[in-house]
């Protein structure tokens, strides 16, 4: 183990330094930068495209990144590409190729790739299939698996030989609901003794396993925080939901009553009678105890109210959808940019037109004219 891991906590293991990647005049990762600090659970997340997959394949050094710098636990992937990938047991999408092979064959195959030491190698194996929970299938051929089993064999692979850090790319895909809890929660317990880095497009996911979150749009980051941090920023107004009794329908004119309602929206007619309505205020006005003060008054009885809490979905929407409205702009500001060159053009094309047009109308005439003076001049002389 690197010198750099003996003390968890605040260490800087992983570092992309404006990294970019280019398949010719694709740029699929665009000058990002990040950390990941020992013992971090760090979330890549974004939509299908957004450079996830690139990223990580960079920082396991499967592919060359086309500028910038990647150091891993203090080894650089560039330089000394070795030493870095000593560090790294990476699960790549989707489930292990080898499916005549059985879950331990498997296990034990990338533990001698993986240069393990003989000594400990076969202990090293038995405590991978018991941290991952393979004891019952380690003797199934991988084909014979469930998908849920499979996932679990590949995260065996990426973990057999202890490194310090773990890549784990869209870890619950395919999975159902039972398998995608029991990875969850084994990542969870990986990353008590493991740096880890996972991707994903499942917004939930993120928010529960991650310390932080990367989010990437388009081969760029977007934002780098915590899930909660992220899902603060993202609040622009408060919003209430409140289901009432309201029989002499009093509701429609509460924002008379209240003027620091901005909206208010019924959302639905339950079975039993009652309402819930949508009231949104500014982001510094809780309008919860103006609420219990003035609906009694109106004979409207509360059945229930509570504040809407803004999730990481909201966030990621927002900061998404802000980019893609940026680039739009920027994207119509060129092209208008570029409108007003091509105009600029054809009207000095046209003024320069006219202008030679009329340098040549000059030309004639004072040819015609000089022309004229020499046949007058002719005449004249002929005359005399």
């Amino acid at each position: 183990m690197h010198i750099l891991n003996y003390i968890r906590g605040g260490i800087t293991l992983i570092e992309v330094k404006n990294v970019t990647k280019k398949y010719g005049n694709f740029t699929a990762v665009d000058n990002i930068s990040f950390d990941v600090k020992d013992g971090e659970i760090v979330g890549l997340l974004g939509p299908n495209g957004a450079g996830k997959s690139t990223t990580m394949n960079m920082i396991t050094g499967f592919i060359e990144m086309t500028d910038g710098e990647i150091i891993v636990n203090g080894y650089n992937i560039s330089k000394k590409p070795s030493k870095a990938k000593k560090q790294i047991g990476y699960m790549p999408e989707g489930v292990p190729s080898y499916q005549e092979l059985t879950a331990k064959e498997f296990i034990k195959y990338m533990s001698e790739l993986k240069l393990v030491d003989r000594k400990i190698r076969k202990e090293q194996v038995q405590e991978v299939i018991k941290q991952i929970g393979l004891e019952e299938v380690q003797n199934k051929l991988i084909k014979n698996l469930s998908r849920g089993y499979k996932q679990r064999v590949s995260m065996a692979g990426a973990l057999v030989g202890n490194p310090d850090v773990l890549i784990l790319d869209e870890p619950t895909v395919g999975l159902d609901p039972k398998q995608i809890l029991e990875i969850r929660t084994l990542i969870k317990e990986l990353g008590k003794k493991h740096t880890v880095i996972l991707s994903s497009h499942i917004l939930s996911e993120v928010s529960q396993i991650c310390d932080r979150v990367v989010i990437i749009n388009n081969g760029k980051i977007v934002a780098i925080d915590t899930p909660e941090n992220l899902e603060e920023k993202s609040k622009n107004k408060n919003i209430l939901y409140v289901t009432v009794e309201d029989k002499a329908e009093k509701m429609s004119s509460l924002k008379d009553k209240v003027k620091d309602i901005q909206e208010l929206e019924l959302v639905k007619d339950n079975e039993d009678g009652t309402k819930q309505y949508k009231v949104v205020s500014e982001e510094n006005i809780d309008l919860r105890k103006k609420m219990f003060e003035v609906l009694p008054k109106e004979d409207i009885t509360i059945f229930e109210l509570k504040k809407a809490e803004v999730s990481l979905e909201d966030a990621f929407m927002k900061l998404i959808g802000d980019k893609n409205e940026r680039n739009e702009e920027k994207e119509v500001e060129q092209q208008g940019n570029s409108k007003d060159e091509e105009e600029n053009k054809e009207t000095k094309l046209v003024e320069n037109s006219i202008e030679q047009d009329q340098n040549l109308r000059k030309e004639n005439i004072d040819k015609n004219t000089e022309n004229q003076t020499k046949s007058e001049k002719q005449e004249k002389g002929g005359e005399e």
